[in-house]
């Protein structure tokens, strides 16, 4: 039987370096991919346990470094089974406070480094036409938040464009797409946001002092909901793999399906929506 190929951005720490090890344990060939390899001593322990994966540089911020990695896989292999667009950056500071340059660079880690990952896998799944796409967003991918609409607005524009794509790939070429949607994850992650506010100087104290003052004090009182594990959030992932259909949208925890029960209640996962689009505008 032809083993299933697996290509996993961001796998330095975390959820995607969790997911590389659950995929590799469950028979998958992983291809885990970082941007700097000196990162990546937790992947070459993997490879010595004798899993089946491989170390792939990545830039999801480059065209060329994204389209030649899935070319090497697919000189490899000759098929990618399985996307996951896990690679991203967090971020809290008001628009106000925000250089142009900073706003620009969540968007290209967060939003277009995933569409050039899938814009690179797409004609060999549409050729095999079968394949599965995954992107990491989060609740703030549904529900707007204070402090972070520069890094809700990424993952918004992540979830408006896998739905898109949905409308049409799916039932024409067979390729499914999932997007996640976790709370927080307790993981170097969410560290790297507050230490990006503390290299800055910390929030400054400006008219929104007393939002950051109340917006901190609120996430150190609701922690032991928020949270999951990488770990955590990786069974729900495989969990979810494994059904047929692939949903359209997931949450992960209990938490974030409350958080967002307001955007989601009627079509938990997104089939609904996406079903009658297709209806309305492809008359399928």
């Amino acid at each position: 039987m032809e083993k299933q190929i697996a290509v996993i951005t961001g796998t330095s720490t975390g959820l995607g370096l969790s997911l590389t090890e659950k995929l590799a344990n469950e028979g998958w060939k992983v291809y885990a991919t970082m941007r700097n390899l000196e990162k990546g001593q937790p992947i070459r322990e993997l490879q010595q346990s004798g899993l089946a994966v491989e170390l792939l540089q990545l830039d999801v911020q480059s065209q060329d470094s994204v389209d030649q990695a899935i070319q090497t896989v697919i000189n490899q292999e000759g098929h990618i089974d399985l996307l996951v667009n896990n690679a991203g950056i967090g971020y809290i500071k008001t628009t106000e406070q925000s250089s142009e340059e900073e706003y620009i660079n969540v968007f290209d880690i967060n939003t277009f480094g995933a569409i050039r990952c899938t814009k690179a896998v797409l004609p060999y799944m549409r050729e095999k036409k079968k394949g599965r796409i995954v992107a990491i967003s989060s609740v703030g991918g549904l529900v707007g938040q204070p402090l972070n609409e520069i890094y809700c607005a990424t993952k918004f524009a992540l979830e408006g464009y896998y739905e898109s794509l949905a409308t049409y790939v799916t039932p024409y070429f067979g390729v499914e797409f999932m997007i996640v949607e976790p709370g927080g994850i307790s993981s170097e992650f969410a560290n790297s946001v507050l230490a990006g506010v503390s290299s800055g100087g910390g929030f400054p104290k400006d008219d929104f002092e007393q939002v950051v003052n109340d917006y901190m004090g609120s996430r150190t009182n609701r922690s032991d909901n928020i949270y999951q594990t990488p770990s955590e959030v990786a069974d729900v992932i495989l969990s979810q793999l494994s059904t047929n259909p692939l949903p359209l949208r997931v949450r992960t925890s209990d938490w974030s399906e409350k958080f967002c029960q307001y955007k989601t209640k009627e079509d938990p996962t997104g089939l609904l929506q996406t079903k009658d689009v297709v209806k309305q505008m492809l008359g399928k």
